[in-house]
């Protein structure tokens, strides 16, 4: 598995399964889909769920078709930060019309009718402003995607000798939501955040730190290659009205920093 590919490493999963697992939790890291076949293949020899975090993958396509359509429980972000946005909230996906029911209860306080309950819920409804946020934001998504493929293509040429960029899943039509660039270390890391600050400029360490160093996760497994990428990889500005020549600054920025 290549380093920079990011996901989850399906060759390292069987020897995590113990009588304990129920399912397996993957992410698409930054929209790039993890290796969907192997995970699937795994899954049903050891009769196992997937559940896939697919956050930043609004647009995104594997093998031709959604990444949404893909595992037993898929979930995407629609927060303001996002390729497509509602200002907040997400949504779930299955083909499990008893799981769909379940969330559908979850998510309004489990509630079966005014006076019935079918299990713990929680108040998970968006309002009709989101809804109508939606489905104003959706009728741009081709202009959006188009141009934040422009965008990137212009960071990968001006970058391309100085900077490791994260290896795209050769399978999937990327939406490029986002800009990461993996630096030798993290001292690369902080000079670069330093000088783009000095140019009213603000990447984002994204993600950092990693989740294993987080505090309620003493028992965590030990997980040197999220530590190792998480202090090296940083995030460059990309939003729709980012232009050319803004690009070519920041990337003048990063290269003098390095």
């Amino acid at each position: 598995m290549n380093l920079f590919f990011l996901n989850i490493d399906p060759n390292k999963i069987e020897d995590s399964i113990t009588k304990n697992t129920s399912a397996i939790l993957a992410t698409h890291v930054y929209g790039n889909p993890c290796d969907i076949d192997k995970i699937e293949a795994i899954s049903k020899k050891y009769n196992l769920k997937v559940i896939y975090d697919a956050a930043h993958c609004f647009g995104t396509k594997y093998k031709g078709k959604s990444v949404f359509s893909f595992g037993d429980v898929v979930t995407t972000s629609f927060h303001a930060t996002k390729l497509f946005h509602t200002v907040e909230g997400g949504a779930v996906f299955t083909n499990d019309l008893k799981v769909l029911h379940k969330m559908e209860y979850m998510r309004n306080f489990g509630h079966d009718g005014p006076e019935r309950f079918q299990g713990v819920g929680i108040n998970g409804k968006n309002s009709e402003f989101h809804a109508a946020m939606g489905i104003v934001n959706i009728n741009y998504l081709d202009k959006i995607l188009e141009k934040r493929k422009f965008q990137c293509l212009q960071y990968y040429k001006h970058l391309s000798n100085f900077v490791k960029f994260i290896i795209v899943n050769e399978n999937c039509h990327y939406n490029f939501a986002y800009m990461p660039i993996i630096m030798k270390n993290e001292e690369e890391v902080i000079e670069i955040i330093t000088n783009l600050n000095k140019n009213e400029i603000y990447p984002r360490r994204y993600f950092y730190p990693s989740l294993s160093n987080l505090g309620y996760l003493k028992s965590a497994n030990q997980t040197p290659v999220s530590e190792s990428i998480s202090k090296r990889v940083l995030c460059l500005p990309l939003f729709h009205t980012l232009s050319s020549s803004k690009i070519k600054l920041i990337c003048e920025v990063v290269k003098s920093s390095i």
